[in-house]
Order: structure tokens, then C-alpha cells, then sequence
């Protein structure tokens, strides 16, 4: 029986020793004293004396499951903090409340639905029907009459779904806003707007409770590193950098943090007429693992309002800017007001993993776009939101101080009495008297903002600016020319038209240009304006990626160095005057958001715009366009509470009903030492903080399908149509080597070989870049002549990477692999024997020369050997 080797405490399951130690403050201390204990040893001791860990940092931190391992296998060690996240006792979460509530009154789980099927319709209903439309299905004979279910028409139907648990309510408040224009009579003209909004605490509430997020929720910080020594700083969640940890010293001891971020960003509702809009605020904690918040079907992210998009008619042209940005500030006062409160006492909330907590809900992080960012900071569009950089050296790279809240409240409060600092003008700053950020407790909104991968990077720097630039020195045409010779690629978008004609882009097109804009610019423009051009590219990888360390956080530093260092080409050329360009001067910014905050990938745009479609977008259309933001709202509430439902029956799955006059038993004393070990050793073993749910298949996958695409082809067909000249010579000499014992059986022309068009590799995901395996696809397909009315297709002959044997991993560097193209992939007949592996046939590249010093692309040629096409038989295992 696992016994506590402070106290004496004695636990049923390992699992209850853990939330012995979660809760009582003494053994925790004791528990982080140890680890240190621990990790000083380890430090005496090389590593390379050591074998390979991966270490699950739940099993590290002394707290309940406070930090679970990354979704990957990886190797790290942690520096927790140990005075955070402390729970106080043991609570229900909103799940178990209804589950107990279902117990008592003897509740089917399907209730108010008669049963699973009549709930699957219901479900289908509330998210494909409007009101409208479920009436009229409702009311079809052939739906009462072979269905007869328990509700007959939409009323009836609507109060069984309002019957459902829901998330925190909505309220409105009408806002009156008097303007500087005059009526006939001479009085202000006044506006009177609708702020819809809900309780953010509530919010909170709402998703740090949520046992869907339980393996995905984070009640403390810590340091991550690469190294035992601490000397690799990793970077990724919000719990691994530096805000969290900074602003936990100024909580009490045991206090956990809720890490509001925010998002907002104004949308239009009408498609083709009309010019309704909407300004949706969203919101989610950076408890929750950036993977889960970025999946709007998780619903880790929550609408908590809608602002008013008003034009505000009753001011002149000139004002009415100024009037948009107070409006905004006061309604944005509004909505988060219960925050201030809160977030400097606490609120006791039940958490994911059923325990109590005394959380701060403080604004961590801000998600908006350029313009919004400047509306928030209050600044000019002219000036940067983050820092006091001047209007005109935006465009160098300076280390300018940051903006300070209070230095900004001072300065917007003398101006509200009339004075007229000197820095209010130096500072851009527009006269908002009360900021909503004014009276939040441990928040800087400066610090708050975070990079904009898609309007930045992607949108901004490279297409509006690069792109715009390259084209300006080679030509629309030539350009155009380029784009269309790129060679089709399976998984790399061709642009078969160019790019001049595309007139809407999207974020993936940005992406897809980017992967071969360096080697179209290669031999186009001077060499320092490749330069230019790869330390922008590189930048924008780099700040992709979504595990940082030390040494990538330089790297990206650097980039950006390189290319102040030589974009005056582009003022030598004429193609610049200047550099004095927002997005530009945001990118200098970068590594110090994501020191404090955490990788960008978890604060992208591209989320915002995404759940417009659900929480806006939709919503308008299930509206009759009149008064909408009431019906937008109501109809979110039952989304939300069929999502609600949906997700607490998967819960109930694993943790079902008990019969009646049974209690699930549960163990609690007033010392808060509570070990309830509800769960069995098999659930233990399974959960998704154990380091078996976190190994994942590190091995390369060849795939190549069981029936060829063309069986029995004769040696002279696959000379003619795959090019393979040396087809039967590279066979005998692969047969030589491999297979010695078939010396005896001499491939000939009269031998036929199964042949297929493609085989698939799929590789282990890199955690930096993505979560997803890599997928491609090698083509070895001849030409498809035109006959009839089936067009022609020509022959595909993909490039791949070989590599000198057979890989268990994915390719991490260049190193011991070779350029070949792949010409015919084939089986072996059954005269040599049984050979289950597939073969190909390829000619080589030579191997890699030194890059090129301006674009670093490296540089490979044909290989010949006898004024012939050097070709060789591999495994197809061999393609990396």
C-alpha cells in the first residue's frame, strides 16, 4: 500500500498519494525539496552515463496531475514552482452535480429525452434545423406517425431543450451615447446601443470546471528544459514562461492563476446585401493546453459578448472615431468588471479534477489585429501598441522602452483635467480618460498582445511587402512565369496561373507560397535581395514553430537582424524609400511575447476568424434579421446546451449511473487529506497522465498497396514507359548484394514484375512544427495517353531523399542522405524467391555541395557514371 514518506499518510493507489500530497501544504514542500534533492544528484552525473528518459512532468510536480505531459513523447525536466495551485478540499464539478441530481430523482440519463435515439434527433435538430424548419418536420405525418415522439411541435421541443444544463447566462444593457451633432431644436442627438454580455467569472467557472479539459488543464507554472542542467530553456504552453511565474509572486501562497485571454475582432453577418455586423469578444484560460484551445469544436474558447457596432450617426465625420474608441472602453469596462474583484481576492472554484481552489482570474494575453491592438492601447494607428518607438523609426531596428500602464494612466488623467502633457503627443496617445484595462489587478496590456502569425507575418510582411517588392524588381510576368514552372509535387500547391491574378488569398496560400518563394527568387535578383528575402522567411518559420528553446529563440533574433542589416538594397534599387511599417516594427516584439507568453501558435488570428463562422456568422442566419442580437444569443444558448449535454454523456460514459440507494463512495476529513481513489487501477493505468497513453509510434511507415496499379509488366514496358533505361543491370547487381542465395536466377527480358504508382510515407509528427504524422505520397507514374473521352495525364516522377539504411525515425538533418528520383516501384516474381519488401528503381543526384551563400539552398546535380544516368534498385523503406 503506498504509504507518504513525510507524514506517514497511508493511500490505497498511487493515485490517492498524489492528491495526499496536492493538498497537504506541508508534504508538498517537502515533496519540492526532494525533487531538488533529486535533480542536484542528476547534475553530478554526465549524461552520458545516463539512458534516454522521457519524463512525464506529471509524475515531477508535486501536484495533483497540476501540469500533465505534453500530448508526445519528449524528454524535458522541470523547475516547478510549488506555491501555486494549491487545493483547498474536494468538490463536484458541474457534471457530477448532475449525474448526483440524476441519482436522486431517479433520472434517466437521456432525460428530458425519452432515450438515445430521440436525443440523437434532437441533437441533429438543434444544430442543422432552424425553428422554422423543426416545426415543419415535426409536424410531417410521417414524422408523428411512425416516430411518435414526445414532443409534436417546435414549442414543445425548445422547452425539452431548455430544460437541458447550460453555461452562464446573458444579459443586456443598453448604453446611451450622446453625440456632438444637434436635432431641429438645437439638443446633442443621442444613440441608444446594446451591450450583450455574461459574467466572465462565470466563464471561468464555466472552463477551469470542465472535466472534458481535465487531461489538458494546468493549475501552476514551471521551467521546462531540454537538459539537466538547465541550461535549454523550452518554451511552449503558457505554464513554461515567464508571466505566469513572475505574477504568481504577487499572490498569496497556494493561489492559482486563471490566465484570461481574450479575443475580439469585428465581422460582417450580411453575405450580399445589407451591412449588418457584429463585434464578438471571446475568451479562454491558458490553463488549457494550447492543442485543446485551438480546436473550436472543443469549445475551449467562449463567446462572452457582443459589442455594439454602431456607426454612431449623431457624431460628425470628424469625432467619430474618438467616440468609437470610448465606446469600446467603456463597454469593454462593463463586460469585465466582476474581473477586478476577483482577480485580487480569489473566487473558490471546483476544477477539472474535482478540487477546490482559490483562483485569480488576471488578463494574461490579448489576441486582435493591428488596428485593435491600437484601439486597446489606446494609441494612434500611427504609433506601435507595445512600445514608445517614434512615429518615424519604426522601420529600424531600436530597443525602445515599453509602454507603462500607469505612466499611460497618468498621462490620460491629466489630460481628462485639462492639462496638456508634452507626452501625451510624443506617446500618439488618443484622449480615452478611462481605459478598461485601467483598473484590472496584475495586468499589462502592453505586454498582453501577442504576434499575429496571419496578419503579421503571413499576410502582412510577406505577401503585402516581399512579394510585393520581388515583383516590383522581376517583373508581374516573369513572376507569374516562375510560379507556373514549379514542378508538380504531391502535398505542395502548383499555381498554375501565377499569382497576379488571385485576388483574395488565404492563409494557407500564404503558406504554400512561401515553401517555394526562395527558389524561385534564386538567379532573378541580386543576391543580397535573397537575402533579404530568406531572413524574412526564416523569421516566419521560426516563429511558427511550437516548442521554442533557447537556441531558436536566438535564431529568430538573429533572422531579423540579417535583414536590417540588408534591406537597404531594396532603397538602392528604388523600391523602398523607407521602412517605417507597422507590421514590420511588430515583428521586433516577438521573443519577448513569447518569453512571457508562450509560442505564437497559441495566439493565432486565424482562431477569432474561425469561431466567427460558429458564434456570429450562423447565428445571424437562424435570426429573421430584425432585433438579432437577442435571437443570435438565444439560439447560442441551446448550441451550447446540446454541446453541454453531449459532452457530459461521454463523460457519464466512464463514469455511469449508479443504481438508486447507491453512493459513489467518497472519502473527505476536515483536514482537507482527502484520497478518494474512485478510480480503479485500470482506469489509473489508462489515463492520459500515464506515461504509457504518452508513447506514441516513432517509426517510419512505407505503405505501398496490395494490388498493383499495373501487374505482370514486362521489362521492355517499364524501359519504354518509366524511363529506366538500367533497369535490368541495377536489378542484378541490387540481387548480387541482397539476395546472395538467388545467384542462380539471372533477371531477364522475359521476366514481368508487378508495378505500382506511388508509395506512401508516413512519418512520427515533429512536436516544433505540428501534432499531425507527416504524410507523402512518391509518385512513379508513366504517361497517360488521351484516348477518347479520357484526357491524357503526363508521366510523374517524383524526387525524394534517400537514405543509406532504413530510418526509425523521422529525418531530423541532411545527413547521410542522398537526391534520387524515383522511376518505377515493383515487387520481386515469385522465381526469386519470397521478398515481401518493395523495391525501386532510381537515378541518383550527386551528393549535396556546399549551400549557396545567399539563398542556402543546397546544391545537387545529375549523377552519371559512364556518360549514363547513374541508377541503382533500393528498398523502398530507403525513401525517407
Amino acid at each position: 500500500m503506498p504509504q507518504c514518506a513525510f507524514c506517514g499518510k497511508a493511500t490505497t493507489t498511487q493515485e490517492g498519494l498524489k492528491r495526499h500530497i496536492a493538498r497537504r501544504p506541508e508534504c508538498q514542500r517537502q515533496w519540492a525539496l526532494m525533487i531538488n534533492d533529486i535533480e542536484a544528484d542528476n547534475l553530478n552525473t554526465p549524461d552520458d552515463n545516463l539512458p534516454p528518459v522521457d519524463v512525464d512532468f506529471s509524475h515531477v510536480h508535486p501536484h495533483l496531475d497540476p501540469n500533465p505531459a505534453p500530448s508526445k513523447s519528449h524528454r524535458r525536466y522541470s523547475e516547478p514552482q510549488a506555491d501555486a495551485g494549491w487545493a483547498l478540499h474536494e468538490g463536484e464539478t458541474k457534471f457530477e452535480r448532475y449525474r448526483r441530481h440524476q441519482e436522486e430523482e431517479v433520472e434517466d440519463r437521456w432525460s428530458p429525452f425519452e432515450d438515445a435515439e430521440e436525443w440523437d434527433l434532437a441533437e441533429w435538430l438543434v444544430k442543422n434545423l432552424g425553428q422554422t424548419r423543426t416545426d415543419e418536420f415535426l409536424k410531417l405525418p410521417i414524422t408523428q406517425n411512425r416516430t411518435k415522439l414526445s414532443f409534436h411541435n417546435n414549442r414543445s421541443f425548445l422547452q425539452r431543450v431548455d430544460a437541458l444544463p447550460r453555461g452562464p447566462g446573458w444579459s443586456c444593457r443598453k448604453v446611451t451615447v450622446r453625440g456632438n451633432k444637434e436635432d431641429e431644436f438645437g439638443a446633442p442627438l443621442e444613440e441608444e446601443v446594446e451591450l450583450w454580455s455574461r459574467d466572465p467569472v462565470e466563464c471561468v467557472q464555466e472552463l477551469i470546471g470542465n472535466p472534458f479539459f481535465k487531461a489538458d488543464m494546468t493549475y501552476s507554472p514551471a521551467k521546462a528544459y531540454a537538459d539537466r542542467a538547465g541550461q535549454h530553456r523550452v518554451i511552449d504552453e503558457m505554464w513554461t514562461a515567464d508571466w505566469w511565474g513572475e505574477t504568481q509572486k504577487a499572490l498569496p501562497k497556494g493561489a492559482t492563476i486563471a490566465l484570461i485571454i481574450l479575443l475580439s475582432d469585428k465581422t460582417c453577418l450580411s453575405q450580399f446585401r445589407g451591412d449588418k455586423s457584429a463585434w464578438p469578444v471571446y475568451m479562454s484560460i491558458g490553463n488549457i493546453a494550447k492543442a485543446k484551445r485551438r480546436q473550436a469544436s472543443a469549445r475551449a474558447t467562449i463567446l462572452i459578448g457582443y459589442f455594439p457596432a454602431s456607426k454612431l450617426d449623431c457624431f460628425t465625420p470628424d469625432a467619430r472615431s474618438l467616440a468609437g474608441y470610448r465606446l469600446f472602453h467603456h463597454c469593454m469596462a462593463l463586460l469585465l468588471q466582476p474581473l477586478i474583484a476577483a482577480g485580487q481576492h480569489g473566487v473558490e472554484m471546483v476544477c477539472a479534477d474535482s478540487l477546490v481552489r482559490r483562483v485569480h482570474p488576471i488578463l494574461a494575453a490579448y489576441v486582435a489585429d493591428f488596428p485593435e491592438q491600437c484601439l486597446i492601447s489606446c494609441c494612434k494607428e500611427n504609433r506601435c501598441p507595445k512600445c514608445l518607438v517614434g512615429a518615424n523609426e519604426r522601420g529600424d531596428s531600436l530597443d525602445s522602452p515599453m509602454r507603462d500602464p500607469e505612466s499611460m494612466k497618468e498621462i490620460l488623467e491629466m489630460r481628462k483635467n485639462g492639462q496638456h502633457p508634452p507626452e501625451f503627443e510624443e506617446n500618439g496617445l488618443c484622449a480615452v480618460y478611462k481605459p478598461f484595462w485601467a483598473d484590472l489587478p496584475h495586468a499589462n496590456i502592453f505586454l498582453a498582445f501577442t504576434p499575429d502569425l496571419l496578419h503579421q507575418l503571413h499576410k502582412g510582411v510577406f505577401k503585402d511587402h516581399l512579394v510585393k517588392w520581388c515583383i516590383d524588381i522581376v517583373g508581374e510576368e516573369e513572376m507569374d512565369a516562375r510560379f507556373k514552372a514549379v514542378p508538380n509535387y504531391p502535398g505542395l500547391c502548383h499555381f498554375k496561373k501565377g499569382i497576379s491574378t488571385v485576388k483574395q488569398w488565404t492563409g494557407r496560400e500564404h503558406k504554400e507560397m512561401q515553401r517555394v518563394f526562395i527558389g524561385l527568387l534564386t538567379g532573378a535578383v541580386p543576391s543580397r535581395v535573397l537575402v533579404v528575402a530568406r531572413s524574412i522567411l526564416d523569421f516566419s518559420y521560426y516563429a511558427q514553430l511550437q516548442i521554442h528553446m533557447t537556441e531558436t529563440l536566438e535564431a529568430l533574433q538573429t533572422t531579423l537582424d540579417m535583414f536590417h542589416a540588408n534591406k537597404d538594397i531594396l532603397k538602392e534599387l528604388a523600391i523602398r524609400e523607407h521602412f517605417n511599417i507597422p507590421k514590420l516594427h511588430q515583428l521586433t516584439h516577438y521573443v519577448q511575447s513569447i518569453m512571457l507568453l508562450g509560442t505564437a501558435d497559441g495566439f493565432n488570428t486565424e482562431l477569432p476568424e474561425r469561431l466567427h463562422i460558429d458564434f456570429a456568422k450562423e447565428a445571424y442566419r437562424a435570426t429573421n434579421k430584425r432585433d438579432y442580437e437577442e435571437q443570435m444569443t438565444l439560439w447560442l444558448q441551446h448550441q451550447e446546451a446540446v454541446f453541454l449535454r453531449a459532452a457530459y454523456l461521454d463523460w457519464l460514459a466512464q463514469h455511469p449511473l449508479l443504481p438508486a440507494g447507491h453512493a459513489e463512495p467518497r472519502s473527505f476529513d476536515p483536514g482537507f487529506d482527502s484520497d478518494s481513489d474512485s478510480e480503479s487501477e485500470e482506469t489509473e493505468a489508462a489515463s492520459p497522465n500515464t506515461t504509457s497513453s504518452l508513447v506514441t509510434s516513432k517509426e517510419v511507415t512505407h505503405i505501398v498497396v496490395k494490388a498493383p496499379a499495373h501487374p505482370h509488366q514486362s521489362v521492355e514496358k517499364i524501359v519504354t514507359a518509366h524511363g529506366a533505361t538500367d533497369f535490368l543491370p541495377a536489378l542484378q547487381t541490387f540481387l548480387q548484394k541482397n539476395l546472395p542465395q538467388t545467384t542462380g536466377v539471372v533477371p531477364g527480358v522475359h521476366d514481368r514484375f508487378d508495378v505500382y504508382r506511388q508509395a506512401v510515407i508516413v512519418a512520427p509528427p515533429d512536436q516544433r512544427v505540428g501534432d499531425a504524422p507527416k504524410q507523402w505520397h512518391v509518385r512513379a507514374r508513366p504517361e497517360v495517353v488521351a484516348s477518347g473521352w479520357r484526357s491524357g495525364c503526363p508521366g510523374r516522377f517524383d524526387m525524394a531523399l534517400i537514405s543509406d539504411t532504413p530510418r526509425s525515425s523521422g529525418l531530423r538533418t541532411l545527413d547521410d542522405v542522398r537526391v534520387a528520383q524515383v522511376r518505377v516501384i515493383f515487387t520481386l516474381p515469385r522465381q526469386f524467391g519470397t521478398y515481401s519488401r518493395a523495391l525501386a528503381y532510381i537515378e541518383w543526384f550527386t551528393p549535396f555541395r556546399l549551400p549557396d551563400p545567399s539563398s542556402r539552398l543546397l546544391q545537387v546535380s545529375r549523377s552519371t557514371r559512364h556518360l549514363r544516368r547513374n541508377a541503382a534498385v533500393i528498398h523502398v523503406d530507403e525513401i525517407v
